[in-house]
């Protein structure tokens, strides 16, 4: 299923598997890669100098693509550079101004890809010299970057930038996504959600299984985990710590119940505060259902962990399904 976005990537099937912090280690990201997709590394809040042994490591595992992505909230030059040293050739930004950093990427013949909200925004990016837009839905888990759904930023955002590629985040689950989204106009999916529930996903066996078993209507979008990461919209499972937040008036930060709890700590002993931006990855420790359990809208239409291999067979069947429905449910 050849697009624009898996042509100029290399790539054989439009589907990616986003950057989904913490999570996205590379025996995902690769795991991925070598199923014909994109895998994708969060480089944002590594060590610089652990960037470069990251993707190499990743290298090790895949000799297919794969991409970085950096969040702009924070200085990313020395990460951006050491990502680039290191073999990174497609890099994702998001929550900023890429500009300054484009023609780094351009000079080693990379491709940059913005995350958008709007059409103006996706304008404004394409113009700057962005290779590929991704217009992120409100309905994504994690970080929202915007406040228009999927369905109709698609559209305005592929009607904007046209011929450069579009990406489509946020509520994609499955094939069904896949192929409503390539109708609209886009060259892939970006998949959040989906690939946190993967078996190769580093992430915590409770964030799990609270996913499988939430339904469309199971998750909050605020800006309530705000600490290292202050008026971030985000969405998140919905758990007993929000309803009391809910209960107690939705007080500011400062006046909210428990804070200044610790409710979990990093691997590296570093405590994590209620409230706190913090994954639910592999080698956290503490009280999970504390913790900012990132999750989309999507989350109601996965039921099960898989192989990353898996997801990606079934994504791309699911979808090829869908098409054939859609064409046959318009006959006479």
């Amino acid at each position: 299923m050849a697009t624009s976005f898996t042509r100029l990537l290399g790539i054989d099937v439009p589907i990616v598997q986003a950057p989904i912090g913490g999570m996205a280690q590379p025996r995902l990201a690769a795991a991925v890669s070598n199923a014909g997709a994109l895998g994708m590394l969060a480089l944002t809040w590594l060590d610089p100098d652990q960037v470069a042994p990251t993707i190499r490591e990743t290298q090790g595992l895949t000799k297919k693509p794969f991409g970085v992505n950096l969040v702009l909230q924070w200085p990313q030059e020395h990460r951006l550079r050491e990502a680039l040293d290191a073999g990174a050739r497609f890099v994702s930004f998001f929550w900023g101004d890429p500009s300054p950093h484009l023609a780094a990427i351009h000079e080693v013949g990379g491709i940059a890809a913005l995350t958008v909200g709007s059409a103006n925004e996706a304008r404004a990016a394409a113009a700057a010299g962005v290779d590929v837009i991704v217009a992120q839905g409100w309905e994504a888990g994690g970080h929202v970057w915007g406040e228009v759904a999927t369905m109709p930023l698609v559209p305005a955002v592929v009607d904007a930038v046209n011929p450069v590629p579009v990406v489509a985040a946020g509520g994609l689950a499955d094939g069904r996504g896949l192929a409503a989204i390539l109708a609209l106009g886009a060259s892939a999916g970006w998949y959040g959600t989906r690939f946190v529930m993967c078996e190769e996903a580093a992430s915590l066996r409770r964030y799990r299984e609270l996913l499988v078993t939430a339904d469309e209507t199971a998750t909050f979008h605020s800006t309530l985990f705000d600490i290292g990461w202050p008026n971030a919209p985000h969405r998140v499972l919905r758990t007993g710590m929000i309803d009391a937040w809910i209960e107690a008036g939705q007080p500011a930060p400062g006046a909210r119940p428990g804070e200044g709890d610790v409710v979990g700590h990093w691997p590296d002993g570093t405590a994590i505060a209620r409230y706190g931006a913090a994954s639910p990855q592999e080698g956290v420790v503490g009280d999970v259902d504390a913790l900012s359990l990132w999750a989309g809208q999507s989350v109601g239409s996965i039921r099960d962990v898989l192989p990353a291999a898996e997801i990606v067979r079934r994504i791309m069947g699911e979808a090829r399904s869908a098409m054939g429905s859609g064409a046959s449910a318009l006959d006479p």
